[in-house]
């Protein structure tokens, strides 16, 4: 795609310095931009290599613009225009184009205007597809499931029965939506199945990444409310509601009837416990364990940074005696509590 100087600087909002007719045919990082290429600095640990840059235009600030040589386009947030170019350049192919005839398509699934639907896949009675959905291939859609305007499903995702999923929503290949809650009873050693009743929503905008898996609620419904995003290889249990435009990073794992606030980011390994609250506007450091609620927005992290293995056993090591320090610093204080009533005597 070719987009010229005074095209860009209008989408993004920025204020350009340069040729208005030059071209631009893709983007590219900062130390390797050609003539023909858009780059951009976000951060200013790397300002030395705007004297090189080769690039045909530069999104920066203006506190930056000093700095480059060439064509630059000042913006307040580098970036935030960056993801804006790269929207308005996005190549990606659709997951599918047309209906291919290889995909079954039940007679009582209901599909709106520009569908698409890949090959192989699979809709089931009482499906809904509203207007524009794309259905990549190898797709299953469930009986009753709804896909609002817009969404895009990757190749291979599986959407179980009764699952609603709103307008503009991108899952990617592998995602399963609505498989069952980890839900049994024991009865002297044998598990009991609990058939998993509830269902998963979806709000508009929401993203799920690769291979990650959302669970169907037991009774009420896991629910994923707007502009939610979420990486690969997640899972969400049964029963969760995570709130409008958080952010969760790959491999996190999210225990049953979990409550997750608004506007949270939470950083990727990360382990939470069930049954509890996490309000607004919480940070998690990766890797961290969450067991207990959270009721006040802030930072939060958990586990030990990497060290040396040397490092590491004497750490190991001394984390064994916390036990047997912490009496004995019991015992210290509790003599020199004694030493001090005898001295004030």
């Amino acid at each position: 795609m070719t987009v010229t100087l005074e095209q860009i600087a209008q989408w993004v909002d920025g204020q350009l310095h340069g040729p208005k007719e030059a071209e631009i045919e893709k983007i590219a990082p900062l130390p390797k931009a050609g003539p023909n290429d858009a780059t951009f600095l976000n951060d200013n640990r790397y300002q030395h290599q705007l004297a090189g840059c080769q690039a045909g235009v530069i999104l920066l600030t203006e506190q930056n613009a000093q700095y480059a040589k060439g064509s630059v386009i000042v913006v307040k947030d580098p970036y935030l225009a960056y993801a804006r170019l790269a929207q308005y350049m996005d190549s990606t192919p659709k997951s599918a184009d047309g209906i291919h005839p290889s995909a079954v398509i039940s007679a009582q699934a209901t599909l709106g205007k520009n569908v698409s639907i890949g090959a192989s896949a699979v809709i089931e009675a009482g499906a809904v597809l509203a207007d524009d959905v794309q259905i990549g291939a190898g797709c299953f859609v469930g009986e009753n499931t709804q896909i609002g305007t817009g969404t895009k499903l990757w190749a291979n995702v599986s959407v179980y029965h009764d699952v609603e999923i709103g307008s503009q929503c991108l899952i990617q290949s592998g995602a399963v939506i609505g498989s069952d809650g980890f839900g049994y009873a024991n009865d002297r050693g044998q598990w009991i199945k609990i058939p998993q009743t509830g269902r998963v929503i979806l709000g508009d905008r929401v993203e799920i990444g690769a291979s990650t898996c959302i669970d169907r609620g037991a009774l009420e419904d896991t629910v994923i409310h707007d502009g939610v995003i979420i990486d690969n290889l997640c899972q969400i249990a049964h029963n969760v509601e995570i709130g409008e435009n958080t952010a969760i990073a790959g491999c996190t794992t999210m225990a049953g009837s979990l409550k997750v606030g608004k506007y949270c980011i939470i950083g990727g390994a990360s382990v939470f416990n069930g049954h509890m609250e996490i309000c607004d506007q919480v940070h998690i450091s990766g890797m961290s364990m969450v067991m207990r609620p959270i009721d006040k927005p802030g930072v939060y992290s958990s586990g030990i940074p990497a060290q040396t293995n040397k490092e590491w056993r004497k750490t190991a090591a001394r984390v064994m005696q916390i036990d047997q320090m912490h009496k004995r610093i019991r015992e210290l204080e509790h003599k020199l509590a004694e030493l001090d009533a005898n001295n004030n005597k």
